[in-house]
């Protein structure tokens, strides 16, 4: 099965283009929970690819508006390349959605197009998730802030965080798509002063309580100060290692999720991510 089978091709691309604002970025990755989007700009010899814009960029960059300066430059790919090769440029590269480039941007496939394909059976999907799982799982606490949670997210460099109770159970899911859900560009001069949390509050850290709704005097991005547990996904989906790559896939699809936890019976033990199963092909 090669690239140009599995992606998606330009004119079902959704591209912003330069010059622009973040708004415009933002706007795509709520609507349609892309993890970022392709930027092209109008020249005299026609369209021109200048890179991709992430979700991760907008947040961790919150004082720069301008498209042109959060632009990253990214591997590409031809359309006549296998769907294995570019399962192993996303894991060398760490990219999950690649242009597909040939003089001109025809397309872009993403982790989310080869999960389709092992989910469909079009390429192998046989490994056992036990395999291809990780025992490192990144966990927040369901009481936390959310704009703690989204910088520990940040700091961990994963776009997930299994969600636990007070007895450190289970309890829920939250992923960086569930944060930009909730994002809103804000303007002007606001202080956000002690918002997080007062003294009498029974969730204060002191590290945290100056930091308010994490926007400056200036065009930004406000993510909610409510707990994790707002904004969490608690009806959870799990595997067990027995399981097949092409069954996780199939998991993901139908539930629109990038990861899965890997469980033998109540105990966590794993987590199974989209990207994870690229390395059984």
């Amino acid at each position: 099965m090669n690239v140009a089978d599995a992606m998606t091709p330009r004119s079902e691309v959704v591209t912003v283009e330069i010059p622009g604002t973040r708004d415009d970025v933002l706007e795509y990755l709520q609507e349609r929970k892309f993890s970022s989007v392709p930027v092209i700009k109008e020249t005299d010899d026609g369209e021109q690819f200048r890179g991709l814009i992430s979700r991760d960029a907008l947040i961790d960059q919150p004082d720069e508006d301008q498209l042109a300066l959060l632009v990253e430059e990214v591997p590409t790919i031809t359309a006549d390349a296998t769907i294995e090769a570019a399962a192993e440029l996303m894991l060398s590269e760490g990219e999950r959605r690649v242009p597909v480039v040939d003089g001109r941007l025809e397309g872009i496939i993403t982790i989310t197009d080869i999960v389709h394909a092992i989910a469909n059976g079009d390429t192998d999907g046989d490994s056992e998730v036990g395999g291809l799982a990780r025992s490192d799982i990144n966990c927040l606490y369901a009481g936390s802030p959310l704009t703690v949670a989204e910088r520990e997210l940040s700091y961990a460099e994963v776009p997930y965080g299994v969600v636990l109770d007070d007895e450190g159970e289970m309890t829920g899911m939250l992923t960086v798509v569930d944060i930009i859900d909730v994002a809103r560009v804000v303007e002007g001069e606001d202080d956000t002063g002690d918002s997080i949390a007062n003294q009498d509050d029974d969730w204060a850290w002191e590290g945290i309580k100056a930091v308010g709704g994490r926007y400056m005097p200036t065009r930004n991005v406000e993510i909610p100060a409510e707990s994790v547990s707002e904004f969490m996904t608690s009806d959870v989906v799990t595997v067990n290692k027995r399981r097949t790559a092409t069954e996780a896939a199939q998991l993901m699809i139908e539930h629109d999720i990038e990861q899965i936890p890997l469980v033998s019976g109540d105990e966590l033990t794993g987590i199974v991510r989209d990207v994870d199963l690229l390395e059984g092909l």
